[in-house]
């Protein structure tokens, strides 16, 4: 980069007019400005795709918006790296919902270098090198990256601090390089993951079991004796209790994965736009969306195994998609119902949203999903309770499906198996609480995002889950302390 150099004449600006002095200043500076930003982002397609010809206004339109000037330097280069490409939108704008502006208190970037290559992402001989791509690759093989921020709502009358579950939060998602999907059964989906954590030691409960959120001494003593050592409180649970491996290349399905439990929150559907670039807004909050999908749907995704230390064998055992959840209940080992009665009845349409009213009787009751923090309850449950719940049962599959039924059934005040709207209300009173705050994680805690290739299985759980077989992008947690600004203009409605 060419460096601006002061010479001899600089000494007889000062017989200029001040103001023209300032002129000639501010165009040196932006001039330079100018250069480093085109020459940041440079990236555009190779022939015979077509760059984008507004690249440099597209970039610095992005660097001087109001919702992006404050970001941390990565995310905003990344977003304006987004900008520069060929797109069909910008990056979303944020827009405030409160009088003070949204703050950015954590962000993701995405990229498809954190898991084992697939045929989404990777062309590979003798599978898929004469087929046309469907996911990654667009514009001429530009590296499919993107970036989600993660932003506070201050709105009158509720917490400021993003750990408070009764916080509002907004989340958008921007991707560039996923091509779109014109078959009307498929889809990409967005998850915030959080790895299963090893908690607290307490007394147990007058029935042996552990309290909400904690293990007991007989669980701890258990855990610590597996592999190496790694199972103690604070530290992120592994499935062989050997130091954390996280999902990386050298993964290979279904006999090298990683050893962490991870929980999936969805973010909704996405598809792609003409110029393979891809955009979504989600809103992270108790009233249904700090939910998740019903556990007992993980045997029948094809990536769980029957007991610990196996591979997944469900696609081997004939057993994917065996099980659905569209009727509502506590699972296998728990409440069945009649279609009939929390069935998707034509003359009463299901409405999962319909979460909040004045009235109880108009909010919905049929809910599929559980609260983010019951599901960690299940899952504690399953592989860290070893002494204080069903330490006879070895089969991961019956844990899981007696956890479900087992958890469920605390929360749970009309027998129905059903975590309703009302049952699951962030204020309501339940299992001995006198609210249910215990119930929903933080975002805080959701330390990887990843979006999948998703087809229409029937079920909410991740394809696949809990492997990365259906994975096509991911990144890890960056948190931002103190949180900045990051947002522009009102929204029209603050709801």
């Amino acid at each position: 980069m060419n460096r601006i150099r002061p010479t001899g004449r600089g000494k007889k600006i000062g017989t200029k007019p001040a103001n023209f002095t300032l002129c000639v200043s501010l165009l040196a500076i932006l001039s330079l400005v100018t250069i480093t930003q085109r020459t940041a982002f440079a990236e555009q397609p190779p022939p015979p795709c077509h760059p984008n010809p507004n690249a440099a206004q597209d970039e610095a339109t992005v660097r001087g918006r109001d919702d992006i000037a404050n970001l941390p330097d990565p995310l905003k280069d990344r977003l304006a790296q987004l900008a520069n490409r060929p797109h069909s939108v910008l990056p979303l704008q944020v827009y405030a919902e409160a009088d003070g502006a949204s703050q950015l208190f954590q962000y993701y970037l995405l990229d498809t270098t954190g898991f084992e290559p697939n045929v989404f992402t990777t062309i590979i001989p003798g599978i898929n090198d004469t087929a046309q791509l469907t996911v990654t690759g667009a514009n001429c093989g530009l590296p499919t990256v993107g970036a989600v921020r993660v932003v506070l709502e201050p709105k009158p009358g509720l917490p400021t601090d993003p750990t408070d579950p009764r916080a509002f939060i907004d989340i958008f998602t921007d991707i560039s390089g996923l091509f779109v999907i014109n078959n009307e059964s498929g889809w990409y989906e967005g998850w915030m993951i959080h790895d299963l954590d090893v908690p607290q030691v307490k007394p147990p409960r007058p029935d042996g079991h552990a309290q909400f959120g904690t293990i007991t001494d007989a669980d701890a003593v258990a855990l610590k004796k597996m592999g190496s050592g790694n199972n103690v409180p604070g530290n992120t649970f592994t499935a062989d209790g050997k130091e954390v491996r996280l999902p990386n290349v050298f993964d290979h399905f279904p006999d090298v994965q990683t050893n962490v439990v991870p929980l999936y929150l969805s973010m909704g559907a996405y598809n792609a736009l003409q110029q393979s670039d891809a955009h979504a807004y989600w809103e992270f909050n108790y009233l249904g969306t700090n939910w998740i999908h019903p556990l007992y749907e993980l045997p029948f995704t094809g990536g769980f195994p029957d007991n610990f230390g196996e591979p997944p064998d469900a696609f081997s055992d004939g057993e994917i998609g065996k099980l659905q959840s569209i009727v509502p209940g506590s699972g296998p080992r728990g409440v069945k119902n009649d279609p009939a009665v929390v069935g998707d009845n034509p003359n009463l349409p299901r409405d999962p949203d319909k979460f909040d009213a004045d009235i109880d009787e108009q909010r919905e009751f049929r809910q599929r999903t559980i609260p983010s923090g019951l599901a960690k309850e299940i899952f504690l449950d399953v592989y860290e309770r070893r002494a204080s719940f069903e330490p006879e049962i070895k089969n991961l599959q019956r844990r899981l499906f007696d956890a479900y039924a087992a958890e469920v059934a605390r929360v749970d005040t009309n027998g129905d198996g059903i975590i309703s709207a009302v049952e699951g209300d962030i204020d309501t009173a339940s299992d001995g609480f006198e609210n249910n705050e215990r119930l929903f994680l933080p975002p805080t805690v959701f330390n990887r995002f990843a979006v999948t290739r998703e087809i229409n299985d029937g079920l909410l759980a991740p394809r696949f889950s809990p492997s990365q077989r259906a994975w096509i992008i991911t990144g890890a947690l960056v948190p931002v302390q103190p949180a900045v600004a990051a947002s522009a203009g009102r929204d029209g409605d603050d709801r």
